[in-house]
């Protein structure tokens, strides 16, 4: 509104001069037409006294009248180019105007001749052809049609000036009005910014207390389920234990079992049987043989059950006391650490004509032994899963971003299904083909520890495309920031 105003006061305001300028411009033309009457009047008088006279100061005077009536006409014409009505005076009153200068001169030199009756018979013959009062005409009419110009444009100006002055009060008495509402809004806005922070600090100390009730519950089931992991495991393993035990005294009750049948089947009827040395090298007959085979299988399928087992909760326990450890946060070269772990691995990317490059990678400061398990279990699943007769193409590379330093493990080996990509990194969750040894604990214990560090983990992978894994760490870790959390 205060824009719509002063541009319209603006504009009128310049409307209003440009009214003005035009009302003088009618007085300038008025003012010039009678300052051309006036020279030609003065050109007459002077010549009528120096005829009759002949004083010299008439012929002066006339002189010097007659030679400002044509610089006179000429202002006169520039002044009224723009009207199309004065053009057509304008042209009358220059051929006026020159017969009438030229008289002057013919008068003027009969007398300087001796030959005044000439020069009165020549005023005579002017007064009979009347062009005097022709240019006195036609300068009336002009006169007539600048008086209806000023008229017309005096009333113009009139308006303008009373529709600027009142636009100029509307956007006055606008702009207290505005002021006046703006400043009961700011007042209104403080006292609901002023209760909005005083809600906002009550709820802040409402929130700091339920976090804190909320956090120590956390922490205190965190402890539980690690307890409660511990001692889980801890209980699995004595029955594992005692079925091991068990299952390698059937193994060996099963040796003795069939080498009694083996003697058996070959004792003659009502003859001794046979001894336990000779037992051994007696062959089975074809259904205990095949007996023999599936005990031995079901034995074998236990004890693998058992290993796998064993292996599981060997990892929860580990998962636990991983979950325990303080976190010491030290300066690492990570291409340093990175160059020791592929070093250690360099025999298995040897078997899989694997090549790992090491590009740039930034310095941080984190926990050593959290970063060598998690760049050591994505290198070396990068190189356990790599295809089959492909040359492997491994690359570790780094940058930084807003603090943070960004970790790329590229490799080009069978990839992941983009349905799989979460469920990696679930516990005991695989996916593809399981032709490989694992628990399913690897990613899981990898993500873990990047977000007790702070950081985020991410993967991208098509099958048979190869995959990246993308992991984010603080630069520089702090251990108050994470250890003091669940």
């Amino acid at each position: 509104m205060l824009t719509v105003i002063s541009a319209g006061s603006v504009y009128l305001v310049n409307k209003a001069r440009s009214d003005n300028a035009w009302v003088v411009h009618t007085i300038e033309v008025e003012n010039q037409v009678n300052a051309l009457l006036l020279e030609i009047r003065r050109a007459e008088s002077g010549a009528r006294g120096y005829l009759l006279t002949r004083e010299p100061e008439f012929l002066a005077d006339h002189e010097a009248a007659a030679a400002a009536v044509l610089p006179a006409l000429d202002q006169l014409s520039r002044l009224t180019a723009d009207n199309p009505v004065h053009l057509d005076n304008v042209g009358k009153l220059k051929a006026a105007i020159g017969i009438r200068l030229d008289q002057f001169s013919r008068e003027m030199d009969f007398v300087k001749q001796g030959k005044p009756e000439r020069a009165v018979a020549l005023v005579r013959e002017d007064a009979a052809a009347d062009t005097t009062a022709t240019i006195r005409q036609i300068a009336q009419a002009m006169m007539g049609e600048e008086e209806r110009l000023f008229t017309l444009r005096t009333a113009n100006a009139d308006r303008s000036q009373t529709l600027a002055a009142s636009m100029t009060g509307i956007g006055s008495g606008l702009v207290v009005v505005l002021a006046l509402i703006s400043t009961g809004l700011v007042r209104r806005s403080a006292r609901a910014r002023d209760e909005a922070e005083a809600r906002l600090r009550d709820a802040n100390l409402n929130l700091e207390a339920t976090v804190d009730s909320r956090t120590a519950d956390l922490r205190e089931a965190n402890a539980e389920i690690q307890r409660f992991a511990y001692i889980v495991s801890h209980d699995l393993r004595s029955p594992l234990v005692n079925i091991m035990g068990f299952t390698s005294e059937l193994e060996e009750l099963g040796r003795d079992v069939f080498r009694r049948i083996g003697g058996l089947t070959h004792v003659p009827a009502g003859g001794p049987p046979v001894a336990a040395n000779e037992a051994d090298e007696l062959p089975l007959e074809a259904p205990d043989k095949q007996l023999s085979r599936d005990f031995s299988e079901a034995l074998g399928f236990i004890k693998s059950s058992i290993a796998k087992m064993d292996r599981l909760i060997s990892a929860i326990l580990n998962l636990t006391r991983e979950g325990r450890r303080e976190f010491e946060p030290v300066n690492i070269d990570t291409r340093e650490l990175i160059a020791g772990i592929v070093e250690t691995l360099a025999h298995q990317a040897a078997e899989a004509q694997a090549e790992i490059r090491i590009g740039e990678l930034p310095d941080v400061v984190s926990d050593r032994l959290a970063l060598e398990q998690i760049f050591s279990n994505l290198i070396d699943n990068a190189v356990k899963y790599l295809r089959v007769g492909v040359p492997g193409e491994i690359a570790v590379r780094g940058r930084t971003k807003l603090g943070y330093a960004i970790f790329e493990i590229r490799d080009n080996g069978r990839g992941i299904d983009p349905r799989d990509h979460q469920r990696i990194f679930d516990l005991f969750r695989r996916a593809g083909t399981q032709d490989k040894p694992g628990q399913g604990i690897g990613l899981a214990h990898v993500r873990a520890l990047v977000r007790r560090l702070g950081g985020t983990m991410s993967v991208s992978s098509e099958l048979n495309a190869g995959s990246t894994f993308t992991v984010t760490l603080p630069i520089k870790w702090n251990a108050s920031n994470r250890n003091a959390e669940p």
